[in-house]
Parts: C-alpha cells; structure tokens; sequence
C-alpha cells in the first residue's frame, strides 16, 4: 500500500512502498528530471534545503550499504568510517552557510523566514546526530585499538556537547589540552552527523518506515500527470486561491494531490506527441511567473507561451532539428518515402508549370478581434500583443507557427483589433487575414490559437512572452465534414495547450448563475477571440494550390510564395539535366528565400519593390507568366539579396522597438538609393556598404539537403 506525503512548501511528492518507490519508473522520472533540471532561479535559503537534501541522500545511501552483507569487513569498515568523517564536515559547512543567510538576501519574498531557517538546523542536527550513531557503531567493530580510543572520546564528547553549556565546554578544553584537535575533528562531525540524522528522521516519521531502512524518494511534479506504465500514479496540482482562508505564502506553490489509478485497473494510454518535451519545459521553467502570480501581477490562468517555446528551443536546436515550426521550412519540396521524387511538386508539361495540388483544408481564416484580454499588473510592460497560430491534432504541432500582432487603443486597453488602417502597404505582421493548408487526414485536425504578450519586468528589465489564454478550433465535426465558413466568437482557456479545465481568470468565474441575465453578463466578460472562416474564390483558390499541402501564412504574400514555388519547380524539374542530378545548384533566390519568412520587415521590402516595379508592366507583360518570374528575380536581386548580408542591417529581433526603428531606416535608405542608381549594384561595389564574408550558402542550393523528408 503507497503512503503519500505533500509538501505544503514546494510542489513536490513523497511515495513510498515497501520495495522501491511506485513513481520512479517511466514517465513520472522523466517528469521528475524535467522538474529539477529546469534552471529555475533558487533563493540563498533554497540553495542550502536543496543541499541538505543531497546530504539527507548520501546519508541514507551509506546506512543502507553498512547493512549490506560484507560490510563487516574491516576495509569496508574503515571506507565507511572515513565516508562519515567526510559528511559531517559537509554539513557542518552547509550549517555555517544556513546561519549567515538573511531574510534581505533572497530574490523573492519568503514566508517565515527565520522558522525555516530553525527548521533545517534541527534537520542537519539529526542528520548529525545520526551519523554519530553509525560512527561509534563501526568504531566498537574496528581492528585497530587508536580508532577504538578515537571514537570512544567522540562518542563521549557528543553526549557532552548535548549537556553541556558553551562555557562548559571552553573548561573542557582547558583541562583536555592535548586533544583538543581530537574534540574539534569531532565536533564538527557530531554536528553535521545531527543535521543529516534529522531529514532522514522527519522522512522516515512521514512514511512510517524505519530508520534503518530509508525507502522514500522525493520527485519534483511539473504539471498533470496521467499513469502511462504499470505503477505510475496519477496526480494533479491543486493550487489555493487567494480567497481561501487556508491560503497563505508558505502555501503560494501548487500542491499536488496524488489519485492511485492503476490500483483499479485503469487504462493507460501511452502519449505519442513528438513535441511534448518543449511544451513540458515550457510549464517547468515557469519560476517567474509563479512569483509574478503570487505577487497578483498577472492573472492565474497565464503562463509561459507554449508556441514561442517551441520555436525558441527549435532556434537554440535544443530539442529539434531543422526549422520545422518555420514557413521556410514548409516552402521546400517534400520527398517520397524512396527519397527518388518530389512528392509535392509535379511537373505539367501542357502549360510549362507545376502541378495545381489540392489539399483537404484549403480556406482563407481573418482575425477580428480579442476582447475582455485581462492586463498584467503595473510591474509588467507590454512589449507587443499578438496572437500565434498553428495546425494542431489535440497532441502535436503539425505546421508552422505563424504570429499577427495586434493593435490596441489606450480607451479601450483589453480590446484587441487586427488589420488596420494604414498608409500605403499594411506590413505582413499585422495582416489578420491567413490562409491555411493543410493534408492531414486526422479526424481531430484543427486550429491552435495562443493570444499573448511580449513584456519587460520594470524592476529587473527580465523579458518573457505570456499566454494570456488559448483556444482550439476543430475543421471537422464527429462525421468529418468540414464546419461552415461563418464567424466564430471563441471563449480562451487559461494555461497550456495541455491542461484542462483552467480560467484564463478565475475571479470572473463561468459557473452558472441563478438568473439567466447573470449567466449572460459572465459570458460577457470571458476573455474571447473572434475569427472568421471564408471559403476561396476561383483566384485564391488558384493561387494556394500551387503552394506546399501544409503551409500557414499572409494573405498579403501569398503571390511572392507562388513565385518562388514556379522557380523552384522551373529549376529542379525543368533545368536540370537529369532526374539523377543531385549537384549544387547556383541559385541565390532558392538559396535565400526561405529565410525572408523569419524576417517580416524584409518581405515587406520585397512586396514594396515587387508593387513598384509591377506598376509600370503593360497589360501583355502582366500575362506573360515568363516574363514576370524573370522580373521578380531581378527585383529580389536588387532589393533584398544585399540586405540579407550586409553587416550594417541589426538582426531581426522580436518585439524591440529600437531595432526594428533602426532596421525600417535602413532598408528604407536603401531602397531610395537603389531608386537613384537604377540598382543594388551601385550599393554592392560602394566602400561604405560592409557585408558579411561570402558563403557558398549565399549562391549554392542544396535540394536534397533542404529539401523536406518524407517520415510516413
């Protein structure tokens, strides 16, 4: 039968059996890993718990081997006696370190402060005294008769210390002169020897296990956990509003409640999402806004957002390969399982062009608006409001993460609008009208929408990225058919993709009132976003066809995608000299093309340039589908080929004001040059332009390696 024991101070589980501990196998290890290697940012006092703990560890390790058979020889004797003396002077450091801690050192206020320090000194003094124990039982074993002497006076001394005032003890001293290095020695491993004794002796009262035989293990809980393996438990964080009478700051963290499923039988369903990893590390590295939430900076239901994870951790190649949550990634040609053709590009030799491919979603999504978005409090800044969007099966991500930005006015701060009125070109950013495509044939196929922000912490200048809520939008009913293009007012969910049943702010509760104009004025309040699904045109049905089967993006560009897509089918299926031809090929625009989708700023150069240069066609040029691809490589050539490595444009960063302004200046010089030197060439040669040292990358494209793999 497990005994379960939860820490009111810490999101933390105590499981014990009488062989080995139910949780510690499968998933709930991998949890428990996740939980402590998460880099959260510990307090001075967190620092020495968390090192009493490892001393608690070690401490029950050596009991455990001094039991074994073969530890009463004599050299097993001595290693243990020698382990003792080496422990005791840890946690007499670890002591010296708890009693300089102050309250005022500590990044984050802590309830209780000087009861906690109180606490872990009675805890090492047990530890200590435990290791007295286990040294004055092997020194009555031990061969040599100076070791008996040694640890007879320790065994002497400790009770003395016991008894003993501080002034007692200098008189002992005195008259001990000579074995004054044998008291020191000593009372630094009675010390430390008592501190560890006391962790073990708390753990094993909780447990109800005995002393000598420490079986309990401790796991750090990162979220929900459902049992996927044969002895997993069950457990769920139960958190304590601030309402609760019970509620207090030692308690501010989520304690969990553990419910043992697979007792009776439960089926366990093993989870298969690939991307489960980030969106864990996601809900684990989630320190600051724990203090942030418990501070009433932010409502309950934030956290870290999930999709601004993944593509982090794809950046830094932590967990993924590739750029495979990036429109560039999903612009290149996908391979068959024989790795021999192009899946997704087929050549049509009656009209000299690729193939038109259908896909079973093909529709054009507009975004409204978002309203009732709660605010964070006076201490946040908010850098950008934005919503990221995605295809999504209820498990894994299963296209790219395109982002709009929203615009917002100061009457109206929890109003969120899309597509506004601008002058001249609307920047791809904030164009709320997308398109979507995608071949999935899962049943439960739809769209992820994340509303968040980007802030700055005034007192520390910490920047972060919160979800303010999410909500999924399922394209197929239970029969499969498609769900009508009409507009879709969608209530937020609080958390992560994968918690349920959590507000985005719990004090506006959804509970059902007692009047219905109650439930009515609740409703109104919810936190909601507003979309609108359209059915394609002949145009815009023509247009995305000749686009990858899985691709989110802007409307806005959707004619610069569908050239790049004829070039590159002009140049793989058209020019090569053969199928079997695998070489590099001299291409810049294949080359460098993709990564204009990690860069907005930069396909807004390019659309306003293409628009320009577009103006002055005849209407014979504008049907001269030759003509066109050949224009609009000459005018990527001259407008953002240079841009891409000249040293003097600021890396593309999100949500920083100060270098997208320098960025915008830059490109917009840019191009009034070219205007009045007919051409980037003037710009390439000039002294003053510095660009990065020539790549191969630069020139050369490489299908087979950019190119998509097939893994069905």
């Amino acid at each position: 039968m497990a005994s379960l024991t939860v820490s009111a101070s810490a999101t933390s589980v105590s499981l014990t059996t009488g062989a080995k501990p139910l949780g510690a196998s499968g998933s709930l290890r991998d949890a428990a890993a996740a939980g402590m290697l998460s880099g959260r940012v510990r307090g001075p006092l967190q620092m020495v718990q968390r090192r009493s703990q490892e001393l608690r560890q070690q401490v029950g390790r050596l009991l455990s081997e001094s039991q074994l058979e073969g530890a009463l020889d004599a050299s097993k004797r001595q290693d243990i006696y020698q382990r003792c003396i080496q422990l005791k002077r840890e946690i007499d450091e670890n002591r010296t370190a708890l009693k300089n801690l102050n309250k005022d050192d500590e990044p984050a206020p802590v309830g209780n402060y000087n009861q906690r320090k109180e606490d872990e000194d009675s805890i090492l003094e047990k530890l200590t005294k435990q290791l007295q124990e286990l040294a004055e039982t092997i020194s009555k074993e031990n061969v040599t008769p100076e070791e008996k002497v040694q640890n007879i006076s320790r065994a002497e001394e400790v009770e003395e210390d016991s008894e003993e005032t501080e002034d007692e003890e200098e008189e002992d001293e005195e008259e001990d002169d000579d074995d004054d290095d044998e008291e020191d020695i000593s009372e630094d491993e009675e010390s430390e020897e008592s501190n560890e004794e006391d962790e073990e002796v708390e753990e094993k009262e909780e447990d109800d296990s005995s002393d000598e035989q420490p079986t309990s293990k401790e796991y750090i809980a990162v979220g929900d956990f459902v049992a996927q393996q044969a002895g997993d438990l069950t457990f769920k964080p139960c958190v304590k509003k601030k309402e609760d009478p019970e509620y207090s700051e030692e308690e501010s963290e989520e304690d969990v409640e553990v419910v043992d499923e697979t007792a009776d039988g439960t089926e366990i369903i093993p989870r298969t999402d690939s991307h489960w990893s980030a969106l864990r590390k996601a809900i684990t590295e989630s320190n600051t806004v724990d203090v942030l939430t418990a501070m009433g900076a932010i409502p309950a239901g934030f956290r870290p957002s999930a999709l601004y994870q993944l593509l982090e951790e794809e950046e830094k190649g932590i967990f993924f390969s590739g750029n495979q949550f990036q429109a560039g990634y999903f612009l290149q040609p996908e391979l068959t399982p024989s790795q021999l053709a192009f899946k997704d590009m087929i050549w049509d030799p009656e009209n000299g062009t690729i193939k038109p491919r259908p896909s079973r979603v093909s529709l054009i999504l507009t975004l409204w608006s978002c309203k009732m978005i709660p605010l964070p409090g006076v201490s946040l800044q908010v850098l950008r409001r934005h919503v990221r969007l995605c295809l999504f099966d209820g498990s894994k991500v299963l296209s790219n993460i395109h982002t709009v930005r929203a615009t917002w006015q100061p009457k109206k701060p929890k109003t969120w609008t899309f597509s506004p009125r601008v002058t001249g070109i609307l920047p791809c950013l904030l164009d709320g009208d997308c398109f979507i495509r995608s071949n999935s044939s899962s049943p439960e196929l739809g769209i992820l929408f994340e509303v968040g922000v980007s802030y700055v912490r005034n007192s520390t200048g910490e920047k972060g990225e919160l979800s303010c809520g999410w909500v999924f939008l399922k394209l197929f009913d239970a029969s499969g058919i498609p769900v009508p293009p009409k507009t879709y007012e969608l209530y937020l969910n609080g958390g992560t993709p994968y918690e349920k049943g959590v507000e985005v702010d719990p004090s506006v509760s959804r509970r059902a009132a007692s009047s219905v104009f109650h439930q009515m004025m609740t409703m109104r309040r919810q936190p909601q976003l507003l979309v609108k699904l359209r059915s394609l045109n002949r145009r815009s049905r023509s247009l995305l066809s000749l686009l990858p089967e899985t691709l989110i993006g802007s409307m806005c560009y959707v004619h610069l995608l569908v050239f790049y897509r004829e070039i590159l089918g002009d140049v793989l299926l058209k020019d090569r000299l053969s199928m079997q031809n695998a070489d590099l090929i001299s291409s810049p625009i294949l080359a460098t093309f993709p990564k204009l989708m990690e860069q907005p700023d930069l396909m807004d150069v390019l659309r306003t340039a293409w628009a320009e240069k577009e103006s002055t066609f005849k209407r014979s040029e504008k049907r001269d589908e030759e003509f066109l691809k050949s224009m609009f490589i000459l005018v990527y050539h001259d407008c953002v080929y240079p841009l891409l490595h000249s040293t003097l444009l600021p890396p593309f960063r999100w949500a920083e004001e100060e270098t997208e302004a320098a960025r915008w200046k830059f490109t917009s010089d840019f191009l009034k040059r070219n205007q009045e030197n007919s051409g980037a060439l003037h710009a390439l040669l000039s002294p003053e332009g510095v660009h990065e040292p020539f790549d191969i990358s630069e020139q050369a494209y490489d299908f087979l390696g950019e190119a998509r793999k097939n893994v069905n």
